[in-house]
């Protein structure tokens, strides 16, 4: 329960000044013995908890991804695998899982989405990690414009979406090989682009470092640049600078 509902509950009467201790004496966070849960984060961030599923003990992510899901009814995983998901899905039938992106989710089906981000790729292999950074920036609030295949090796193709592009509010440059449309997207448009190298490539490419150098060396302006294959990242310091963008339309 958040600490708005808790006070509303109290102020109404619906819960008792014990009961209200009760909540926010665990706002800080959630002792679990093998983890914290910081309940606390969205309060202090505007963003939940997300769990990085890779790498788990099976009793471990269960319980974690539980207790995220009582506490905000809702709950985000990244990099899960398909046997994480059938785990879960026997005790929460309603997980949704995509096995392009590894997301593993159960999400309120009653979410807005405001502003516009743009999700670019060069091409159909960066899709996963694309799909990482899209559905993260969904999960959150933002709508998302997909924009894929569209790498420098036929450029007419990116500048044939340029309208879209221009009009988000940031934008997501997903690209392996030698990670090139950043520096492009970034020369096209007058709001953040965040580039996300991937992994994609052959050998030089050395698993994404090439691509990496190539962004954070970009000649073009406003470009910041995320680790390699981090959608999540990118999605969600996409997520943050659409809302300044919403908020500042607002005033």
């Amino acid at each position: 329960m958040e600490t708005h509902d808790i006070l509303l509950k109290l102020k109404n009467g619906e819960i008792s000044v014990e009961e209200a201790e009760r909540y926010i004496r665990k706002l800080p966070y959630e002792e679990m013995g093998f983890a914290k849960l910081d309940t606390h984060r969205k309060l202090r961030s505007g963003f939940a908890e997300v769990i990085f599923c890779s790498g788990k003990a099976d009793e471990h992510l269960l319980k974690i991804f539980g207790k995220l899901y009582e506490e905000e009814g809702e709950v985000f995983g990244t990099r899960a695998s398909r046997l994480q998901y059938e785990l879960i899905k026997k005790k929460y039938p309603e997980t949704q899982y995509d096995e392009i992106s590894q997301i593993i989710k159960i999400e309120k089906l009653d979410k807005k989405r405001q502003g516009k981000i743009a999700v670019c790729t060069a091409g159909t292999a960066d899709i996963p990690v694309a799909e990482e950074a899209a559905q993260t920036a969904e999960y959150f609030g933002s709508y998302v414009e997909r924009i894929y295949d569209v790498g420098v090796s036929g450029i007419h193709r990116v500048l044939s979406q340029l309208d879209v592009i221009q009009s988000a509010n940031c934008v997501i440059a997903v690209a392996g090989m030698e990670g090139a449309l950043a520096s492009v997207v970034g020369g096209l448009v007058d709001k953040p682009v965040i580039g996300v190298p991937t992994s994609v490539g052959y050998g030089a490419s050395m698993h994404g470092l090439s691509a990496l150098l190539t962004m954070i060396n970009s000649c073009a302006n406003g470009i910041a640049v995320v680790n390699i294959d981090n959608g999540y990242g990118a999605g969600y310091m996409a997520t943050q600078i659409n809302r300044l963008a919403e908020k500042a339309q607002s005033v």
